[in-house]
């Protein structure tokens, strides 16, 4: 996965080497260099931190568990990034996603860096008490690095404003005196977090579809009936059509886009699948989704998986195996899970037509190029889950002048700063066919280029 990240980051380049119009102060053999420097710093990182965190669990018996902090990149701001808690942790993936947030801010013009967090673990397997510890830990062990003008971390997989509001009350604990609000985005409202940011990545997800299929081709559906573009013909296919939707994990970012699907007025959409780790529910007329949040709320975030929970929940459904959701007759495949979803060993057996990831890199750069090859529309994750680090940006905002704002404040401030970078690229994505991840990192790295060279960094 790192490899892909660095692999569209040079691809990038080399596009932007023959855009005579981008650094034009560049010629010759000094824009060669340049475009070499430029190559080695975004495709590295700027520090790798890692450690073992000592946690004694409460039988008394000692672990060592592997942690990390990775910051990728701070031409534009703080390092911002999520901690992730999961057993598959492992350095190279903290150092993708770390690149990826680097972009991610940089397409979305927040003044952040790049950096990300994990701890390998499953947080199933341990108790409240010792969750606590490792998050006080973490903190501990990675101080020296964080700071609201440092490194701001966020919740992320398998963490949520529970584990924010720990690990910023271990850091005010150990800096007495100083500014602490900013520290750590995602905590609960009562602790200086943000309204809206829980479900900021779900809502901005779900929006990315219905800003592509609604907002914009009612605006420029006259100037995309003649293209030749396989992107604006699969669109076009799809606008005001009756849309089935299937969406893939049902946590923080999948609960939330299925439920703003359910209740769309704009789109004439249903979700009629849904998974987590363990099940998909299948109903081809519509699944009733509030009661699946419900359900969900009340049973450690799980989905019903028995006929007498399925009553349980009063929903009408058909029990699969959670693999099944990847494969349906779907229109839109919502992939709110994990990395490395759909890959090129599975990639020909997915049916839908637009594919949104709301899951960093659910998508492999294998199956992203046959999918590019069948005209299959993927909005990337790049685009698609870019409102938790938006609404992340609000609360550290928030915090820094104790002004907060409404729940409904936040949403405006999102889909504004969604909607102008959509208008950025979805002229070139539907007018050139290229694919909208290329566009998205293009526009990232010129974004980045262009401030690396302001600031004389290099040479």
């Amino acid at each position: 996965m790192a490899k892909q990240t660095t692999d569209i980051i040079e691809r990038s380049l080399e596009h932007l080497l023959e855009e005579v119009a981008f650094l034009p102060q560049l010629q010759g053999a000094d824009r060669t260099k340049a475009f070499h420097s430029l190559g080695a710093i975004l495709s590295t990182p700027n520090h790798i931190h890692k450690s073992f965190l000592r946690i004694v669990r409460e039988n008394g018996e000692v672990f060592r568990i592997p942690a990390f902090r990775m910051q990728h990149n701070d031409t534009l701001g703080p390092y911002k990034g999520g901690i992730r808690f999961h057993e598959s942790v492992n350095e190279e993936e903290v150092i993708n996603l770390a690149a990826l947030m680097t972009l991610k801010n940089a397409l979305h013009e927040v003044p952040f860096g790049g950096g990300k967090g994990g701890v390998a673990i499953n947080p199933r397997e341990y108790t409240v008490r010792e969750m606590y510890m490792i998050c006080k830990k973490y903190v501990q062990y990675f101080s020296d690095v964080l700071g609201p003008d440092k490194d701001i971390p966020a919740p992320d997989v398998g963490t949520g404003q529970r584990e924010m509001d720990w690990m910023m009350s271990e850091y005010k604990s150990i800096n007495p005196g100083k500014p602490y609000l900013g520290s750590f985005t995602g905590k609960s409202v009562m602790n200086g977090g943000s309204q809206g940011r829980r479900e900021a990545t779900g809502k901005g997800a779900y929006y990315t579809l219905r800003y592509l299929l609604h907002d914009y081709l009612n605006e420029h559906q006259e100037r995309l009936v003649d293209t030749t573009c396989t992107y604006a013909q699969t669109a076009l296919a799809k606008w005001k059509q009756p849309l089935s939707v299937a969406v893939q994990g049902f946590g923080n970012v999948g609960s939330v886009a299925a439920l703003e699907a359910y209740r769309c007025s704009y789109l004439n959409n249903k979700v009629v699948a849904v998974s987590d780790r363990n099940v998909t529910l299948l109903n081809q007329e519509g699944l009733d989704i509030s009661s699946l949040v419900l359900f969900s709320s009340s049973n450690n975030g799980e989905l019903p998986r028995t006929s007498d929970e399925l009553m349980e929940a009063g929903i009408q459904a058909e029990i699969r195996d959670r693999e099944e959701i990847l494969y349906l007759g779907v229109d839109v495949l919502v992939l709110a899970a994990l990395e490395d979803q759909i890959r090129e060993d599975n990639v020909e057996q997915v049916k839908a037509r637009i594919l949104v990831e709301g899951a960093n890199a659910p998508i492999t750069g294998e199956a992203d190029q046959i999918l590019a090859q069948q005209g299959v529309i993927v909005i990337p994750d790049i685009l698609a889950n870019a409102g938790g680090v938006i609404v992340s940006y609000f609360e550290w905002l928030q915090g820094r002048e104790t002004l907060f704002y409404t729940e409904e404040e936040v949403y405006t401030m999102l889909f504004d700063k969604m909607k102008s970078t959509m208008n950025s690229i979805f002229h070139s994505y539907l007018g050139t066919g290229k694919p909208l991840r290329k566009i998205c990192y293009s526009h990232a790295v010129m974004k980045l280029s262009t401030n690396l060279y302001i600031q004389g960094k290099l040479f």
